[in-house]
């Protein structure tokens, strides 16, 4: 019996270590879309070659259908009349459009395998059962037909931005929602972000001969069209009809976005690593010509700092309503002021990084793509301008402080539309984010800092990321307990605020919030020397590492304990102390941090 049990454990070892291991489903994209310029309305074909890698079978799929909340009475326009601060791109916008103007997906026909399913449309979602459920490790292939209308330019999507562009064609296809180790993620489009499948899409665009097209991928075809790099052995054709077919191979990406125009003017840099840096603008081009080498040096620094950047294309475009990243692509509106096209510039190609080579669930942890963007893009804004700061992330942790003490905060862990402000989602996603990463480096000192962003980027490039995985890489690399600290920071909405009182040689530091950190002290002296005292945190298990030699580390202070006090041995008079002179500790109330004497 006991060698049967044995040899029973023995065969199920497999199952176990396979089971355990990170899994994440795969698509193959085909799809054609032809579109009338005259008529913004698109007729588009697909298939989906979709492998099951979970260890569940799967019964039914979603589709989203983006274009659908683009018309009066959709969750986005209800959302927006309600909320007390709408975003100014949207507003009633949507409510106001005509029919003509209104956006629209309808799937025409939906099978697997060739075999019809039924299926319904709720807005922006479509939900169909499966013929033949799918069994783990198996491929079935999805073919839809459908047709489309591009809306009037609002949010990201849309035809005529108010450069006058065209066509922003993002969130433009029937798209297979994500199904993770969480189960599906069929989430209404409401303002917020995404989450998809990872996988390759080959996407002919048909369109109007005067139309330059550009966006995810790879053209394929550029002598077909007479639109591309000239070939000595292969010179561009100068085709006769009436539509051109671009061709686009996108590989390991998860979302396709392309835009178009008559007039886009189309230059190419080479940039890090043999990668292409395309522009596409119409306007403003003065300040577009400035931006080539400006973005080269982005990527250039996002490979250090980062890691490499793992596709050999990479597309800025004049387009949408701001800035949005999209796979291997991002699309800019304006371009008359030069420091916003290229502040927005370092911000959308740190997604590049962050969202689309590493993909963590954004409706769900926006801050971890915003945010580390965020703090990415300060960083690299002044390094390519050469205007570096002491503390780069100053604007953040001022911008969280005025949220923490509003009273209008909610937790990071909020799902991105369910927060009851728009401010609050910005500040949390945005500068909280970032303040998360420049306040780690504090806990666990810079060059654990950087190694930690280059491990998560190397260990869970095209993995889809969650907060813990990102908190152990930190954990490695450091040695540290951070736990406490990613609960607290993301799952609460508990500050940090110490204070400091001296008398008689004994500095008394007192705990108001609910956050508990380490402490760095600064005493300084009436003889203008300065001391460094660093009070360890219990829940870190640890010191981090980088401290000056000259710094004295005090006993651990219990986390619970809302006092603690040391000694200063000195005969010089102390003229004032300072909690945190680096500045990088996030507490809310800097008046009680520092006493004068």
């Amino acid at each position: 019996m006991k060698n049967f049990f044995t040899f029973f454990l023995f065969l199920l070892f497999p199952f176990f270590c396979v089971s355990q291991e990170r899994w994440q489903q795969h698509v193959e994209y085909t799809m054609d879309v032809d579109i009338d310029v005259e008529t913004f309305e698109y007729d588009g074909s697909q298939e989906i070659v979709y492998t099951n890698n979970s260890p569940d079978t799967i019964g039914k799929v979603y589709y989203h259908l983006f274009f659908n909340a683009f018309r009066p009475g959709s969750q986005m326009d209800v959302r927006s009349l309600n909320i007390t601060d709408p975003d100014r791109r949207v507003k009633d916008r949507i409510s106001l459009l005509k029919k003509e103007e209104f956006g629209e997906i309808t799937v025409l026909s939906l099978s697997q395998n060739g075999e019809p399913l039924e299926f319904t449309e709720q807005e922006t979602i479509l939900s169909a059962k499966l013929k033949k459920p799918l069994l783990p490790g198996k491929k079935t292939k999805l073919q839809m037909t459908f047709k489309g209308r591009v809306p009037k330019q609002i949010r990201r999507s849309g035809r005529d931005n108010k450069d006058g562009v065209a066509l922003s064609m993002t969130q433009w296809y029937p798209k297979l929602a994500e199904y993770d180790f969480e189960g599906w993620h069929p989430n209404p489009y409401i303002a917020r972000e995404f989450h998809g499948v990872w996988g390759n899409y080959m996407v002919s665009i048909s369109i109007d001969k005067k139309y330059v097209v550009g966006g995810t991928g790879y053209l394929q075809n550029p002598q077909e069209i007479g639109h591309g790099y000239e070939n000595k052995e292969k010179p561009l054709k100068k085709p006769d009809a009436e539509k051109l077919n671009w061709l686009f191979f996108a590989p390991n990406v998860h979302d396709f976005a392309w835009a178009a125009d008559p007039d886009f003017i189309h230059d190419t840099v080479e940039g890090p690593n043999n990668v292409t840096l395309h522009f596409l603008y119409k306007t403003h081009a003065e300040n577009w010509k400035k931006l080539q080498q400006h973005s080269v040096d982005l990527m250039d620094f996002y490979n250090n700092k980062i890691g490499d950047y793992p596709w050999k294309q990479y597309s800025i475009i004049q387009g949408g309503d701001g800035g949005m990243e999209y796979a291997m692509c991002t699309l800019i509106a304006g371009g008359e002021r030069y420091g916003s096209l290229f502040g927005t510039t370092a911000h959308e190609m740190g997604h590049a990084w962050f969202q689309h080579a590493l993909a963590n669930n954004e409706a769900k942890h926006p801050w971890m793509d915003e945010g580390f963007a965020s703090y990415v893009d300060a960083l690299a804004s002044g390094v390519v301008l050469k205007k570096e700061k002491e503390n780069p992330f100053i604007g953040s942790y001022q911008s969280y402080r005025r949220l923490a003490n509003s009273g209008m905060e909610q937790p990071q862990t909020t799902h991105s539309d369910r927060y009851n402000f728009n401010v609050a989602y910005s500040v949390s996603a945005y500068s909280k984010g970032a303040v998360f990463l420049a306040q780690l480096g504090y806990l666990i000192g810079e060059t654990a800092l950087d190694k930690t962003i280059k491990r998560y980027y190397k260990n869970f490039l095209f993995k889809h990321p969650n907060p813990n995985d990102f908190k152990r890489v930190a954990e490695k690399v450091s040695g540290l307990e951070l736990e406490w600290y990613l609960n607290d920071w993301t799952k609460t909405i508990n500050t940090i605020d110490y204070s400091v009182e001296y008398n008689n040689n004994e500095v008394v530091l007192k705990r108001i919030g609910l956050i508990p950190m380490p402490l760095e002290i600064e005493v300084s002296f009436e003889n203008g020397n300065k001391k460094l005292y660093y009070v360890p945190l219990d829940l870190m298990r640890g010191v981090k590492e980088g401290l000056d030699v000259k710094t004295s580390i005090l006993p651990v202070w219990g986390w619970a304990n809302p006092l603690y006090s040391f000694k200063i041995n000195s005969s010089v008079s102390v003229s004032s102390i300072m909690i945190d002179p680096s500045g990088l500790l996030a507490d809310v109330d800097l008046a009680n941090n520092s006493i004068s004497f």
